[in-house]
């Protein structure tokens, strides 16, 4: 019970991730790896749990075998309470032979999973995005102001705002108009130069909630962001509510205040990876106070035979020989040869560097061999005419098991 309030949570885990590709090539967007040993789904996971929401229902769609995987063996909660779980669901064609067609449509397809459970309040979450959140706060925020719909927001730059829905409010937070990816958008009073933007996180009203998919779905709508809530604001009291007067305990005073942010593409991805290393980082990953839980390690620690090694994140299980290594996120199992370079790059899991092979400002994804002598991140011709992906700001993706 939060606020007085059963809450049930749906995790909107389909995404396709094209943005993010070729990482996304054979997993979805939300299993994509991050930091040392965790992947992009543990953080909204992982603000559920700290939150006390333990009824959790994960919506997968594309390529979502690995993300099943990593739930099985990392998000096993108690069999014997009842209303403590976190279950994959996949498309249940309730509908038709078809797969989700939006948000609001793969909701509406589990509609008999809301009934089942009877809530008060169903929060319907992203599982993308990078970020610490007491939902119990949203919760008590929705309960205040008798709100039907609550829409965690927060400003973003009015440039950005053809990438997320956009809000407009009178003075006491009520959204008045609730817009999909516009092409241009207004600024917020007093704060030229920013909007304000959904982060894709909602808390409905069960009620309003389901008469809304109900109306959607007899309207062949899919979708909350294009469809859903711009009707709700016309009908019923859709708040937004402030993410950055959230505040989460543990959080230091280095770190970046409300830190957020959408890594769906290789440069945000890449960014934001790098945001939690260092002596004081902008996201500190170990915080006890609000941890972000990971897959359980089943390896031996790192070894860490000979070499020179500044600012970088080494993973369990992994191996390093006379490397010279500057500020790199290495996960588990990682090999690094004799005399091998890396520098500002991540190397996922059971990649080996060869002897003398030199990496900058790279991702090399799981289960490649990097031979001996190879330079990757210095031709950015040349990358690509080996079929690496470069994205706009020159980082270089090396597919899963590319080369071996």
């Amino acid at each position: 019970m939060i606020a007085g309030k059963n809450v049930l949570a749906f995790v909107m885990a389909g995404g396709e991730g094209s943005r993010l590709h070729p990482l996304t090539a054979e997993r979805s967007k939300p299993s994509v790896p991050f930091n040392g040993k965790h992947r992009i789904v543990d953080f909204v996971l992982s603000n559920l749990v700290n939150s006390e929401i333990y009824s959790v229902y994960l919506l997968v769609q594309y390529k979502s075998q690995s993300l099943i995987e990593h739930v099985r063996k990392s998000w096993v909660m108690t069999p014997f309470l009842p209303h403590q779980f976190i279950t994959v669901v996949p498309p249940q064609m309730h509908h038709g032979a078809a797969w989700f067609q939006g948000t609001a449509d793969a909701v509406c397809q589990n509609i008999h999973l809301i009934n089942l459970v009877k809530p008060d309040l169903v929060a319907v979450f992203g599982a993308d995005h990078v970020y610490r959140m007491d939902v119990r706060q949203m919760v008590q925020h929705h309960v205040d102001t008798q709100a039907h719909v609550s829409v965690a927001a927060l400003p973003v730059p009015v440039s950005q705002c053809d990438q997320f829905g956009i809000i407009r409010t009178n003075s006491d937070t009520r959204i008045t108009a609730f817009e999909e990816k516009p092409r241009t958008a207004d600024s917020m009073p007093g704060r030229p130069g920013f909007t304000l933007a959904s982060m894709g996180n909602y808390i409905f009203s069960t009620d309003v909630l389901l008469d809304a998919l109900n109306e959607a779905h007899s309207k062949g709508e899919n979708d909350f962001g294009k469809h859903i809530l711009p009707r709700l604001t016309k009908t019923h009291k859709v708040v937004a509510y402030d993410f950055a007067t959230n505040k989460v305990p543990g959080v230091q005073e280095y770190e970046e205040a409300g830190y957020w942010r959408d890594v769906g593409t290789i440069d945000a991805y890449f960014a934001a990876n790098f945001d939690t290393i260092g002596e004081r980082p902008r996201f500190r990953m170990t915080n006890p106070q609000w941890p972000i839980y990971a897959s359980p390690d089943q390896v031996e620690a790192a070894q860490i035979i000979d070499g020179q090694l500044r600012n970088s994140s080494i993973g369990a299980g992994c191996v390093l020989r006379g490397a010279r290594i500057n500020g790199a996120l290495l996960r588990r199992e990682v090999v690094v040869e004799e005399d091998a370079e890396i520098t500002e790059s991540i190397i996922m899991d059971r990649t080996v560097i060869g002897r003398g092979a030199k990496v900058r400002r790279a991702i090399i994804d799981q289960n490649n061999i990097v031979r001996p002598g190879d330079r990757i991140g210095f031709d950015p011709a040349r990358d690509r005419e080996r079929g690496f992906h470069v994205s706009e700001q020159g980082i270089v993706v090396v597919g899963r098991g590319q080369l071996r």
